[in-house]
């Protein structure tokens, strides 16, 4: 890129190869760019909406509807679209659902901000009609949203069923959101008056075989590991559980060491004094009442014969994530030195039991006392429908999470987005005139929901959008789409409901996103390495 001082002599600004767009063109292009990646998604919204395949380099498939993973997968290049993927990322993180809307409709608020630049107003005044019109939507959410009883597990499970209306799986929705409520009630803690609910103190595992409906959920902990020896016990009732952060094995030395053998006795004293070290090891996990032992690290086959005989079973190598869940789940302590294990180190669980699932072995921990941490043990017939099923409960137990938080509800089927339309219409009358464009614009985005719902139900959008607004301006303020038989309804009555903290994330999250890409108008892209140089490296003139 070159620039030109007094003279009209030639300035090397930035390096050769470099590319800037600056102006209306940068702000279309990244329109553009945002605009084809909410239509990709579109067609996935709802419970009628279509799944997307995605192959990667290696020819990996997965088939799915939800709006992250379809994001994450595809390897979107363009910087103005990866800011739309974040922000389905961060939906994701915060509140585990709306993934696709959050998209959708900062697609079709920067779609909007295009024609209000193509009449001449100005990006600023359009972002600052964006942000009001987010406030305000915002407010009147919270104005509409309803109490919810925390303890009302019925209605914790209409939650849960609403997030999985949509996902390949909704056939089997009734059993999966059951599981989901009871595993996060689980899990649940009252801190000080406040409810903490940590999801990762929730395991999922996976093991295909069997049916959707073999999913379980178990009181306890699963792990994808066996029993270390054949002659331990594959089964042990009211488990005293040890965990150790270390190996049941001789230490090496931290330096080189040499020792040197004469004869045959004394490598018979060697042997003997080793396997008089694992022996006490041992007897000390024994003397202390332990008959199942769960090992980060290794067990030597020396230990694991002396375990055996005692009647111990036995696990090695389990992870450090699995170590911290059966703490929280069984109330033992993870032990870092053998010598500091006491009686009160040992955690409980009615049943250790080693099972063969599908094709291989799994250790199951059951039956705890007031378990902190549960599992879920998702069956399925394939692969590609095992992890859309994880990522269902993944929905469900977020979406359950965020109602036991903030417990406030809203109706789905596109109401809310009406009403809120609505209202931010009737409001944007206060503003300034500029603004007052932009916050018109705002509440017409937010419509596209329940017509992007209407559509890919295959109803008539025009009909559905004139009786949604007929409805909303006589007051029946919870009138969605019933996308199962095409018609407006009232949707709490229908009980689809959804948390109102993720439609609050899902307005805030797209109006910010909408308002950086808008507020961009220069991208200065430095230069691409060759294909040769990005395969082997720059070569140097001279060296070898």
């Amino acid at each position: 890129m070159l620039a030109y001082h007094g003279q009209g002599v030639p300035v090397l600004i930035l390096k050769e190869g470099s590319t800037r767009a600056k102006g209306r063109e940068a702000m279309y292009n990244n329109i553009k760019a945002a605009k084809l990646v909410a239509d990709m998604l579109r067609s996935s919204l709802g419970p009628r909406g279509m799944d997307k395949m995605l192959v990667d380099s290696i020819g990996d498939v997965t088939i799915t509807n939800d709006g992250v993973t379809i994001l994450k997968k595809m390897d979107i290049e363009h910087p103005a679209a990866k800011i739309l993927v974040e922000v389905a990322k961060v939906q994701d993180a915060e509140v585990g659902d709306g993934t696709t809307s959050v998209v959708v409709l900062a697609g079709k608020l920067l779609e909007n901000a295009e024609g209000l630049m193509d009449k001449g107003l100005h990006p600023s005044i359009i972002v600052e009609g964006y942000k009001k019109a987010c406030e305000k939507a915002v407010e009147f959410l919270y104005d509409i949203a309803v109490d919810i009883d925390v303890n009302d597990v019925n209605k914790l499970k209409k939650v849960a069923l609403t997030s999985m209306r949509s996902k390949l799986v909704s056939g089997y929705s009734d059993m999966l959101a059951e599981i989901a409520v009871k595993a996060v009630l689980s899990v649940k803690r009252d801190v000080s008056g406040k409810v903490v609910i940590d999801l990762d103190d929730i395991k999922v595992e996976k093991k295909h075989g069997g049916s959707i409906k073999d999913t379980t959920l178990i009181n306890g902990i699963v792990l994808d590991k066996e029993v270390v020896h054949p002659a331990m016990p594959k089964r042990i009732e009211n488990a005293k559980i040890a965990l150790l952060n270390m190996p049941l094995e001789i230490k090496k030395t931290e330096f080189d060491a040499r020792i040197r053998i004469d004869n045959p006795e004394m490598l018979s004293a060697f042997l003997r004094e080793e396997r008089e070290m694992l022996k006490e090891m041992v007897d000390k996990i024994i003397s202390i009442g332990a008959n199942v032992v769960f090992c980060q690290k290794g067990i030597d086959d020396i230990a694991q014969f002396y375990l055996a005989k005692a009647g111990v079973l036995a696990v090695r190598r389990v992870k450090q994530s699995d170590m911290d869940k059966l703490s929280k789940a069984t109330g033992a302590r993870i032990i870092s030195n053998l010598e500091d294990l006491t009686e009160t180190d040992l955690g409980e669980a009615k049943l250790v039991e080693e099972r063969k699932i599908g094709d291989d072995k799994m250790v199951f921990i059951e039956g705890c006392k007031d378990p902190r941490s549960v599992s879920i043990l998702v069956r399925g017939g394939g692969e590609r429908i095992i992890d859309e099923v994880e990522r269902s409960i993944h929905d469900a137990l977020c979406v359950v999470r965020d109602v036991l938080i903030k417990p406030k509800i809203v109706v789905g089927g596109g109401a809310i987005e009406v009403e809120l339309a609505l209202r931010v219409r009737d409001w944007s009358s206060t503003l300034p005139s500029r603004e007052q464009l932009a916050a018109v614009k705002f509440a017409e985005a937010l419509e596209v929901i329940p017509l992007t719902l209407a559509e890919n139900a295959g109803l008539d959008t025009i009909d559905i959008a004139t009786e949604l607004r007929s409805k909303h301006k006589q007051g029946m303020i919870w009138y969605g789409i019933n996308l199962f038989n095409g018609k407006v309804a009232d949707m709490m009555k229908e009980e689809i409901i959804e948390p109102a903290i993720v439609k609050e994330q899902m307005i805030k999250a797209a109006t910010e996103a909408s308002c950086m890409i808008l507020r961009i108008d220069d991208i200065i892209s430095a230069s691409r390495l060759k294909t040769k140089e990005r395969e082997s490296g720059p070569r140097y003139p001279g060296l070898s």
